[in-house]
């Protein structure tokens, strides 16, 4: 999926806040995929595992259509976390009262490209 620029993949409706997602994203954006990877199987935040498959994914239609590139060969080049819908639930009080609890929800899209060389 070569778009403008760099290689896509995205995940949406996941059941995770986006607060607490984008510090774990901001830990691996513009590093190498390796280095990514690495960092997010280390990390136990569950954000970290979502955001390891999408930017897996990513990786993957990048050496499925371009059968030059290594993973060695990749970089994060943009990692976003967006909000998505929230779903509304009814939570159930005293004295037959009701509070709405939220669930939030979250899209990531991760863009892996090439490290481009420096001809000198």
């Amino acid at each position: 999926m070569k778009q403008k620029e760099g290689y896509r993949a995205t995940a949406k409706y996941l059941v995770a806040s986006p607060y607490k997602v984008r510090p774990v994203a901001d830990l691996v954006r513009n590093k190498p995929y390796m280095e990514a990877i690495a960092i997010l199987e280390n990390l136990p935040h569950k954000g970290a595992r979502l955001i390891r498959k999408v930017v897996m994914s990513a990786a993957a239609n990048a050496l499925a259509n371009n059968k030059k590139l290594g993973e060695d060969m990749l970089f994060v080049k943009e990692l976003r976390i967006e909000d998505g819908p929230r779903l509304r639930r009814i939570w159930f009080r005293a004295r037959g009262r009701a509070d709405m609890q939220l669930k939030r929800m979250c899209h990531i899209s991760a863009v892996v490209d090439e490290v481009k060389k420096v001809e000198a």
